[in-house]
């Protein structure tokens, strides 16, 4: 080294030192790219990513190649820093180079790259990827006798270097989290159509079904007339068909069928009934994402709900689950009744349909009423008050005053709540009782 001048080595440093901050800013990028993105890319046949996507299916592979280039560069780079302090300075000139050395690495060959790495990491990535794939062919031998140490070591502490890979698989949670952060990236109505799938998941048929009460369809123990007037003035294209009762169900009716009638020919009965189709059940707590399988599967439309002891509880069409994902889109008036069962007073409380779902009601006004029991709001004040309510009874469910306005016989047919109290911090009954007295006598007021 002696015949080598000084301007030489100082090239050479200069080199050593922009290769340590290649190793150090390409791998903070290769460990920092948006893996999704990346296989996106890969997918459309881009190169860089490709081969980026190949080297970081074995990390360990790739963490050890950058760390033996980098820790090699600056070895030698701490080498000549030596020589050259020693040529100039003589020995005390070696704890003044080891000083600015360690400055310079730590700028320009740690902070600068890896922070460029972190804000633009395909720019650094994906070119790396092009020269790692070729250098990690060539050191193999090396890097492969590294790994084997460190993965033993790893495996003493029960630790399996190859399964990082599983850190790139989101559940329903974080699905959502990436899907509410994506901002401008996603139109609005896609991204709520993506949060719905996602909170279909935990919805069973229960929570969306026509309730057995709100039932509409065809006794054919009825006069013959009554049935053709309730065939012409229904807005359903299907209806259940029974006798005296839901539960002795016969099938179900298209009305698609019953053309001849909306013709102007004669509708018979025994045409009627040889058109009614066999019922389709549907077991009570069937997730909804499953049924709508079953619905594709069986190639039915609709289904009755029924419980553990076959009494019907419900209806679900197939409608009512698309409805979930995309949101109302009929023009039926007997759905665009609906929208009414959540109505905004002036004083901005809300009128609520007893029948209404707690679900529904918390998704059309974002509210957190707990929805682990009863479906419905007249379930979930029955539950509250352990008893019949008479109308003007008030109290509260989670910080909001609910006033019960229309009672008929055992069921609350329409309640009042207001929106939530911002100093409601009720500890025990004594503090709900006077909470929910105040809240009385403001709502009187």
């Amino acid at each position: 080294m002696n015949d080598v001048s000084a301007g030489v080595i100082l090239i050479a440093l200069f080199l050593l030192i922009a290769l340590s901050g290649f190793f150090s800013g390409s791998e903070t990028a290769l460990m920092t790219l948006n893996r999704y993105r990346m296989r996106n890319l890969a997918k459309n046949g881009h190169r860089g990513a490709q081969k980026a996507a190949r080297l970081l299916e074995t990390p360990d592979r790739l963490i050890g190649l950058i760390l033996l280039g980098n820790n090699f560069v600056n070895i030698l780079a701490s080498a000549l820093a030596t020589i050259v302090a020693m040529r100039v300075w003589g020995d005390k000139g070696v704890v003044f180079v080891t000083g600015i050395l360690t400055l310079v690495i730590l700028i320009f060959a740690e902070v600068l790259p890896k922070t460029f790495a972190t804000i633009k990491s395909e720019r650094l990535a994906f070119p790396a990827a092009h020269i790692y794939t070729p250098l990690l062919r060539f050191t193999w031998p090396i890097v492969y006798v590294i790994n084997s140490v460190v993965n033993r070591m790893l495996a003493a502490f029960g630790v399996n270097a190859r399964e990082s890979g599983s850190r790139d698989k989101l559940n329903s949670q974080e699905l959502r989290t990436v899907v509410d952060e994506a901002g401008d990236m996603i139109p609005d109505r896609h991204q709520k159509l993506l949060l719905n799938i996602l909170d279909i998941e935990k919805v069973t048929v229960d929570e969306i079904m026509v309730p057995r009460s709100e039932i509409v369809g065809i006794d054919l123990n009825d006069p013959w007339p009554e049935i053709l007037k309730n065939l012409g003035n229904s807005s359903h294209s299907r209806l259940p068909v029974y006798r005296e009762d839901i539960d002795n169900v016969e099938g179900f009716v298209y009305l698609r069928k019953m053309l001849n009638f909306l013709k102007g020919q004669e509708l018979t009965q025994a045409y009627f009934e040889s058109n009614v189709r066999e019922a389709y059940f549907i077991p009570e707590g069937t997730p909804v994402t499953l049924q709508l399988l079953n619905f594709q599967k069986q190639k039915k439309r609709i289904g009755l709900v029924v419980d553990e002891y076959g009494d019907i509880q419900g209806l679900v069409t197939i409608e009512d689950i698309l409805e979930e994902i995309v949101g109302e889109f009929t023009s039926d008036p007997a759905q665009q009744e609906k929208f009414r069962d959540i109505s905004a007073l002036q004083d901005g409380s809300y009128s609520v349909l007893g029948s209404t779902t707690v679900r529904a009601l918390n998704k059309e006004l974002d509210w957190n009423l707990p929805t682990e029991g009863p479906r419905t709001v007249n379930g979930l004040v029955l539950e509250h008050l352990q008893n019949i309510p008479e109308k003007g009874a008030c109290f509260i469910i989670n910080g909001r005053p609910v006033e019960v306005t229309h009672v008929l016989g055992n069921v609350v047919q329409r309640v009042r709540i207001d929106i939530a109290l911002p100093d409601y911090q009720a500890r025990d009954d004594s503090d709900v009782e006077l909470t929910e007295t105040k809240m009385r006598a403001s709502l009187q007021s």
